[in-house]
């Protein structure tokens, strides 16, 4: 097997990890791979000697077994608990709200903005909210009174059409890979944290890594502005979490473990099966509570990242995945 390195190598930083892991792949299992966008990657076809198919990077769906339907009904978090809670598996639940005007004739009341407070009152002005076809990690977080809930919708609706309001759930959060009745792997996940060098203050160094965020496309991290502790300066390498969003993109951390037990294994299978996906990543609270059998389903993703393969040095597992694709579509 080839180094994954030497694929990364001379990429533009903006080149897309799902067209490095395709030309790798294709190294691999002897097909052709051709980025037909001029280099950005966005765009590539892979090709055997009797057939060829096109893949998108960036927003398109990477995994072409998973039916448009199933990658349709998982994008959508509240149609995902729906399903879940139908078929009996916990989830964590929650009410959706629009947040503009458009197509309100086309959809049942009491899922407008103004419904949205009195929800959030009924779960006792403490929530955790995000878009409700985000990805990313961006604009979720958890929201603790009726005024920064406000100002809230106010950033998010100028870039999604609703938002998902749930319970607040306290837990340890894993990830597991799934491809089709394979466990592929399992990670753990952990918040992103900003690191004190002795020098600037909590508040300068939120505000250099929203600066980041910003750069990636997504939503800074929102502190009180008047929290007092944001002028403490923390010590040379003191570490400070960041809690509500784990995503990797986020600046979150994910470490590879075996899965947390069996029953975590089969909650995921069965959350994939409900929906109907070959391919999936199934977050999930364990431990919820401080009760070890206490799980719950967060999202099922049906377009999940496998960089955490690429930062473990796990190219073996990024090759078993695009296998199941090139297997899946006829060109192996």
């Amino acid at each position: 097997m080839q180094s994954l390195r030497k694929f990364r190598q001379g990429k533009p930083g903006f080149y897309p990890d799902q067209s490095v892991y395709a030309e790798f792949a294709c190294a691999e299992f002897g097909l052709t791979f051709r980025d037909l966008d001029g280099g950005s990657g966005l765009i590539f076809s892979v090709a055997s000697p009797d057939k060829i198919l096109h893949f998108g990077a960036g927003r398109c769906a990477w995994y072409p077994q998973n039916s448009a339907s199933a990658s349709t009904l998982a994008s959508d978090k509240y149609f995902t608990g729906r399903i879940l809670e139908e078929a009996g598996m916990p989830a964590i639940g929650g009410e959706y709200f629009f947040l503009h005007e458009r197509y309100r004739a086309h959809r049942p009341s009491g899922h407008e903005r103004g419904d949205a407070l009195a929800y959030f009152r009924k779960l006792g002005t403490s929530a955790f909210v995000k878009p409700l076809t985000g990805s990313r990690g961006d604009f979720a977080q958890a929201i603790h009174d009726e005024a920064a809930l406000i100002r809230y919708l106010d950033d998010v609706a100028k870039y999604y059409d609703a938002v998902l309001i749930q319970p607040i759930v306290e837990g340890v959060e894993y990830r597991i890979f799934l491809l089709d009745e394979d466990a592929l792997y399992c990670a753990r996940k952990y918040p992103p944290f900003v690191r004190g060098d002795g020098v600037r203050t909590l508040r300068e160094l939120f505000a250099d890594h929203n600066e980041a965020l910003r750069a990636h496309g997504l939503s800074p991290v929102t502190p009180a502005a008047a929290d007092p502790s944001l002028d403490i300066v923390p010590a040379k390498d003191e570490r400070r979490d960041i809690p509500g969003r784990m995503n990797l993109s986020a600046g979150g951390t994910m470490v590879i473990e075996p899965p947390p037990s069996e029953a975590a294994v089969r909650l995921a299978k069965t959350a994939t099966r409900a929906i109907g996906l070959r391919v999936a990543a199934v977050d999930m609270f364990v431990g919820i509570g401080g009760d070890p059998g206490a799980m719950a389903v967060i999202e099922v993703n049906s377009n999940p990242s496998i960089r955490l393969l690429e930062q473990s040095d796990r190219g073996d597992l990024i090759l078993k995945i695009w296998h199941h694709t090139f297997s899946a579509t006829g060109l192996l």
